[in-house]
Parts: C-alpha cells; sequence; structure tokens
C-alpha cells in the first residue's frame, strides 16, 4: 500500500526541515498539495507528530480594509497548523477531515505571525469519532491575536481503498 498523507507529510518534513532552504521547499510542496493553504505562503517551521508550528509574513494581498491581516487568512492559517499537527499525529488507517472550526479574532493581526497546532488523537480509532484540535496564532510581540478549536472527524479507513 502506498504511503498515507500523514506519513508522507512528516516523512518529507523529516528529510527537508532540517535547513531554511528544505524548509521553504517543504512550505512550497505543501501549497501544491493543498492549493487554498498554499495561498497565503506558508512557511512551515517545525513539525513532529502531534505539533506544527507555522509562520505568516504580513503582506498586501493578506489584508482588509483596515490595514490587518484578513480573518480568513488567520483561519486558513489556523486550520493548517491543526492539520499538519493531526495528520502527523494519526496512525497510517486513519482518515480525518474537518467538520467546525471555532476561531476567536483576540486583537487586529499585523506583522509576522505565528501558529501553533497541537493534536493528540486517540490512539485506536473503530467508530467514527470527533476530535478537536486546538491552535493560536500570536504576533511578534507574542501576542495572541487569534485562538482556533477545529473539529476533526476520525474514522478508520476502508482496507479495500
Amino acid at each position: 500500500m502506498a504511503e498515507q498523507v500523514g506519513g508522507r507529510v512528516l516523512s518529507l518534513w523529516q528529510r527537508w526541515g532540517k535547513t531554511a532552504f528544505g524548509r521553504r521547499l517543504y512550505s512550497l510542496m505543501l501549497g501544491r498539495m493543498a492549493p487554498y493553504s498554499g495561498s497565503i505562503r506558508p512557511l512551515v517551521l517545525q513539525l513532529e507528530p502531534g505539533y506544527a508550528r507555522i509562520a505568516l509574513r504580513d503582506r498586501r494581498g493578506l489584508r482588509n480594509h483596515l490595514h490587518s491581516i484578513h480573518a480568513i487568512a488567520l483561519a486558513n492559517l489556523g486550520e493548517l497548523a491543526s492539520g499538519l499537527a493531526m495528520l502527523s499525529a494519526l496512525p497510517d488507517d486513519v482518515k480525518a477531515i474537518v467538520t467546525r472550526l471555532d476561531i476567536e479574532y483576540v486583537k487586529k493581526a499585523r506583522g509576522q505571525l505565528l501558529a501553533e497546532g497541537r493534536a493528540e488523537p486517540p490512539g485506536m480509532i473503530t467508530e467514527p469519532v470527533t476530535h478537536i484540535v486546538h491552535a493560536q496564532i500570536s504576533d511578534a510581540a507574542g501576542d495572541i491575536v487569534a485562538r482556533l478549536n477545529v473539529h476533526w472527524q476520525l474514522r478508520a479507513k476502508d482496507p479495500s481503498q
């Protein structure tokens, strides 16, 4: 059976994530695999099972009419951090999809941002289950600009697939 998405996400990171060039290349490839997430041009800084840290550079294309980073760009960044954390922690026989996303916008987001996602999925999944992954986004001063609770539905993959 071909290597699963979560395993591929983590194994590519382990190969490329050790250098600045490798992290950029990994982030570009991630954007090609998930084009909508790639539209914000995230930079993955750290990835390990159950944890992801991603940077986002402030630029005009992400701004709203208030000259801060648009709410949906923040949601995209937080969901990506939750997704990488989740996928990197899942066993290969489990698939996951977001069913709900709750976001609290704490303050206007300006400048370089840092998103962190943390996931601790259950070890064995026999029945579909919803698991919440927490993510937060901070600005360069370390102030939290947004908090997310991302609801992931987890279910065992059909062995025939």
